[in-house]
């Protein structure tokens, strides 16, 4: 029988997804599975961004331009001028979710072998675009105590090496819900520009920052504009994870028309995904500050829920709608697969992300989960409450 290929098999799992299978056999068998392993928000997708689809007109589903429909890239052009953020529509390159503009930015800006630096945890997925791209994460950690604010800058230097080409980093975090500040991104600032590096930065939460905090951009990095490339998506922002939009926006001339290439070899991206995208732009901000109220609410339902459990603790984030909370528990893989296929309260229980999927050091993360707070604030009451009980009598408690 053939060999599938190396990167195949270096190709990491998903552990945001890979215990469905246990969650579909425990609802199968009547349970309730209230779902935190996974960003999939149950907010209203704005109806304008809806109405765009039920009233598309043409009689041909025609391709786009290979960098995105251009009447949706002038939009976001207005769209990044609110944030201040001034750039034009040929500094943007839409793709087909931020994953493919990941995986764009990856591959224009780094041979297979390069490494690229990013503190840990990081979203999951990093992981996978590197395999696919052919080069390697060189993780930083980042602790709980702190609440996983950025790691020294003698953490980054120790890191470097002639291979390094790019630092990531996402702002607010996913998975830990942390916002970095305006002073912690002129330190990567400091760094970059010392060692000329690319900085990737994935802002696809920017629209959610709570207790006043505002969001500063990679993008007003002015003394390294031409190393910065942005990541977003319409995913989060407008709740519409299905139309599978974004996009990778650099004021760097060379890395936007190399993105290009890839863009084109992929023909282009999704057209009803743009045609919904470009209408969502026009979302009023009553909309924004309602979501903001309602996930506020949230956040604090989880983050003082668990806190209130014996030998838990998660930290208070600043951002994004994730926590990673540390649990008195022997191995997150086991006790997160246990939920599902061992235990139930009252016909209930939880659906977490084990978090050692969102480090790439090998054993971190092993007494901690990740949790969205994506579902209503009685559905998470009742989701604390099921972690609460089921830590009474998980085997693998460790105090």
């Amino acid at each position: 029988m053939p060999k599938i290929s190396e990167k195949g098999r270096l190709m990491p799992e998903s552990p945001i997804r890979k215990l469905v299978p246990y969650a579909e056999k425990a609802k199968g068998e009547g349970t309730k599975v209230y779902h935190l392993n996974i960003g999939q928000p149950d907010i209203a997708t704005p109806e304008i961004a809806l109405n765009a689809i039920r009233n598309f007109k043409d009689d041909v589903v025609e391709y786009s331009h290979s960098a995105g429909m251009l009447s949706y890239r002038q939009k976001l052009v207005e769209y990044y001028a609110k944030n201040d953020i001034h750039i034009t529509a040929d500094d943007i390159i839409v793709g087909a979710g931020a994953s493919e503009a990941i995986l764009f930015a990856m591959q224009s800006c780094m041979d297979p072998g390069d490494e690229i630096i990013i503190p840990e945890p990081f979203y999951a997925n990093y992981n996978g675009f590197a395999v696919n791209s052919g080069i390697k994460v060189v993780p930083i950690p980042s602790s709980i105590e702190s609440g996983f604010a950025l790691p020294a800058i003698e953490d980054f230097e120790k890191a470097i090496t002639p291979k390094t080409k790019a630092i990531m980093v996402c702002n607010p975090n996913n998975p830990t819900g942390y916002l970095y500040s305006k002073d912690e991104l002129e330190v990567l600032q400091e760094i970059v520009k010392k060692y000329d590096l690319y900085l990737i930065a994935d802002e696809v939460y920017r629209e959610f920052c709570y207790d006043g905090h505002k969001h500063y951009s990679s993008m007003y990095l002015k003394e390294i504009e031409q190393n910065v490339i942005l990541i977003d998506s319409v995913s989060k922002r407008y709740s519409a994870c299905g139309v599978r939009v974004g996009c990778m926006v650099s004021k760097n001339k060379e890395v936007i028309s190399t993105a290009l290439k890839f863009a084109q070899a992929r023909l282009s991206p999704p057209s009803f995904g743009q045609i919904a995208a470009e209408a969502a732009c026009d979302t009023p901000d009553s909309y924004f500050e309602e979501v903001l109220v309602e996930y506020y609410a949230r956040r604090n339902t989880v983050v003082e829920g668990i806190n209130k459990i014996e030998g838990a603790y998660c930290p208070n984030p600043k951002g994004a709608f994730y926590v990673v909370a540390k649990l008195p528990i022997d191995d997150s893989d086991k006790f997160c697969q246990w939920l599902l296929e061992s235990f139930h309260y009252k016909k209930q229980t939880v659906m977490l992300a084990p978090a050692s999927g969102f480090y790439s050091t090998p054993g971190c993360g092993k007494d901690e989960v990740r949790i969205s707070y994506v579902l209503n604030v009685n559905d998470l009451q009742n989701a604390v409450k099921c972690l609460e009980e089921a830590l009474k009598v998980y085997p693998g408690r460790t105090n």
